[in-house]
């Protein structure tokens, strides 16, 4: 039986990439607490927790029209972002996938009303969301298998949940013990151009709005605390202030992790930081004891059966 060993909701900001020399430029002669952050996460969990497989639930891959999951063998070449080609440029990665666990969620999609998709294509683009936090934690680590999983950008709360209500199950009947990446900002407003440059360092009172920054404190409070139920249950409220993919990669997570009968609390590693106008934050959520509760069963409804038997939904 399969299991998910740790869960995180983690920054991926081009800023931790940079050269250190860089970095300290732009926040006042100091570093990122974002690049300690992961290097400690580094040391005290991946480096020591006993996992075959990370899942990266990525805010930066945008579909349309289904989850889609890496399944290819490998995944090695040079990186330039699109966005920031100056600062993230023939960045190089190399790590293997998991064919068998990507087709085995896949494979569940149909069971919670949702639809997801296995793609092997060598050419599908990846990115940042994924490469950054790999070049921080899967590097030198040939024996870890990285998996990536889009945000699909016509999904809503309840369809980000049924992904990882699908991930979830898919793991516990695998052999694989799984990490869980949420690889995503908090609060998500950038600077106008003309103004970013005057906010480029990391002190929050450089988040967009002090509302903003209000509203991500709360919920990390809320996180420290295991009441993701409470996160969960103020979704509406949060999106006033554009969580970063609508916060799609933290549901997902949530999904599979339980939803709200979750009760594992946060630690942070760093501190929570600006990054031209959005929150950024590592926070690291350990396995209870008990294990993370099952995912929940997904009742489909009579307007699912368009797409979906009614029986999709009952046990294996």
């Amino acid at each position: 039986m399969g299991d998910i060993v740790g869960a995180g909701l983690l920054a991926h900001v081009p800023t931790i990439v940079l050269p250190g020399a860089t970095r300290r430029e732009l926040n006042h002669g100091q570093d990122s607490t974002l690049v300690s952050g992961l290097e400690e996460l580094r040391a005290e969990v991946f480096d020591v927790l006993d996992y075959d497989t990370v899942v990266v639930l990525d805010s930066h891959w945008a579909t349309t029209v289904e989850f889609v999951v890496t399944a290819q063998n490998r995944r090695a070449g040079l990186f330039t972002s699109e966005e920031l080609p100056r600062g993230m440029c023939r960045r190089p990665y190399d790590f293997a996938g998991d064919p068998e666990l990507a087709h085995a969620i896949a494979a569940r999609g149909a069971e919670h009303g949702t639809w997801i998709t296995a793609i092997d294509d060598d050419h599908l683009p990846i990115f940042y969301a994924t490469t950054n936090l790999w070049e921080f934690l899967g590097q030198g680590l040939p024996d870890k298998r990285w998996v990536s999983i889009g945000v699909c950008q016509t999904a809503d709360t309840e369809d980000n949940l049924r992904l990882g209500r699908a991930l979830g199950d898919a793991i516990r009947a695998s052999d694989r013990r799984v990490l869980l990446i949420a690889s995503g900002a908090m609060s998500h407003t950038f600077w106008p151009l003309r103004e970013l440059r005057q906010h480029e360092s990391a002190g929050v009172d450089h988040i967009f709005t002090p509302e903003a920054a209000e509203a991500d404190r709360v919920r990390l409070e809320w996180l420290a605390a295991g009441d993701h139920r409470q996160v969960l249950d103020t979704m509406p409220e949060f999106y006033r202030f554009r969580p970063e993919a609508r916060f799609g990669h933290y549901l997902m997570m949530l999904g599979a992790l339980g939803e709200g009968d979750c009760t594992a609390p946060s630690r942070m590693y760093g501190e929570y930081e600006n990054s031209i106008g959005t929150g950024q934050v590592h926070l690291w959520f350990d396995r209870p004891a008990a294990g993370f509760p099952a995912p929940r069963r997904t009742d489909l409804t009579e307007a699912d059966a368009r797409y979906f038997p009614l029986t999709a939904g009952d046990p294996a």
